[in-house]
Formats: structure tokens, C-alpha cells, sequence
């Protein structure tokens, strides 16, 4: 029988880079910054929201992939752009059609 693998915690910042920022890189930053302001809750996220099956599937053990191994939430995050146009990631995502001048994350 094969010994469990040891995980160690997670230390340090986790680094996102996003070259180009269109529609679908503008709208993760978007969400995360909205998590970050307690703005929306990280639906769709899988190491946030999901689950995970150990064992069989008669033994019902399906925690939260979170509770299982830890992983960064979106505090422990930075996130990098690239872009060949000048804009900044809330003009981009404006362009885009992601956010309006109204919304919460101008940070």
C-alpha cells in the first residue's frame, strides 16, 4: 500500500499574468477584485466552491476542494497584464463591455 503524500501549505503570493486583455482575461480580474471588496462571492471558482470525491462513491466523503488541500484564495493573489494598447485593465474591460463606470472595482 502506497503511503499518503505529503502536501505542504501554501507560502508566498500566487502570481497570475494575462497577455492581452480582452473580454474573458478583464473578466477574471473583474471578479476577483469584486471578491476582494466583498462585492460577489467566488462562484465558478473550483479550488474555492468545488468539491472533491475520496474513496469510492458508496463512502460519501466529498469536501470542499479548499478543505481538502489549501489553496490561495483571491487575497493571497496578484495579478499582472500585459497588453499590446495602453489602456489599463478597467479601461480595456469598459471597452469590452465587462464593467461600466459604475461598478465597484476602479482600484
Amino acid at each position: 500500500m502506497r503511503r499518503p503524500v505529503s502536501i505542504a501549505p501554501p507560502k508566498g503570493k500566487l502570481g497570475v499574468l494575462t497577455p492581452g486583455m480582452g473580454a474573458v482575461s478583464t473578466t477574471v480580474m473583474a471578479g476577483v477584485e469584486l471578491v476582494r471588496q466583498g462585492h460577489s462571492v467566488p462562484v465558478g471558482s473550483l479550488t474555492q466552491m468545488g468539491t472533491i470525491r475520496l474513496g469510492r462513491r458508496t463512502e460519501a466523503r466529498v469536501p470542499k476542494i479548499s478543505e481538502f488541500c489549501e489553496a490561495r484564495g483571491v487575497e493571497g493573489s496578484g495579478i499582472w497584464r500585459w497588453d499590446i494598447y495602453p489602456d489599463s485593465a478597467f479601461q480595456a474591460a469598459t471597452k469590452a463591455g465587462v464593467l461600466d463606470s459604475k461598478d465597484p472595482c476602479q482600484s
